[in-house]
């Protein structure tokens, strides 16, 4: 991994935290409104920002989750799987638009393992979880859409790293 890569990577994971522990109560509840989620949408441009995310979902779960093991292992994997489909969905869609609303589709269905996660730890439950879980995260992600699009017009994160 280039140096480049690993500093923008680092910056990227400290945002990450630095933004889910300004929003930390609305963040790890059963109605999520993680604004960090937005990052996710980074992978829509090049999938080489798959490690800052991962290890910024991880750093906060680990540091910050009133959950503790369970978020690190269930929130890891739900960024990882999720990620990982775009990655594999960006090699047949060359559409920004369309990748970027299957991202969001891709990470609000993906939330039944979030609602599994808290269905194990704290008993709420499944559907209703997955619901609520899935509906704040399509929320953040829908309105991270425009916002990422924009970024990327001025920034280009394609180029970045």
């Amino acid at each position: 991994m280039k140096a480049r890569t690993l500093v923008i990577n680092g910056v990227l994971a400290a945002l990450y935290i630095a933004v889910s522990v300004v929003i930390q109560p609305f963040g790890f509840t059963n109605v999520q409104f993680r604004i960090s989620e937005m990052f996710n949408h980074l992978i829509v441009f090049n999938k080489k920002y798959f490690f800052g995310i991962i290890l910024g979902v991880s750093l906060t779960n680990l540091l910050f989750s009133p959950l503790g093991i369970y978020d690190l292992i269930f929130g890891v994997a739900h960024s990882a799987i999720s990620l990982s489909i775009i990655i594999v969905l960006a090699r047949y869609i060359k559409n920004i638009w369309i990748l970027l609303i299957a991202n969001t589709l891709v990470f609000s269905f993906n939330m039944f393992i979030i609602a599994f996660e808290l269905n194990l730890a704290l008993a709420l439950p499944f559907l209703f979880t997955w619901l609520t879980t899935a509906a704040g995260e399509l929320v953040v992600m829908a309105v991270g859409i425009p916002i990422m699009y924009a970024l990327n017009k001025r920034i280009h994160f394609n180029k970045l790293i």
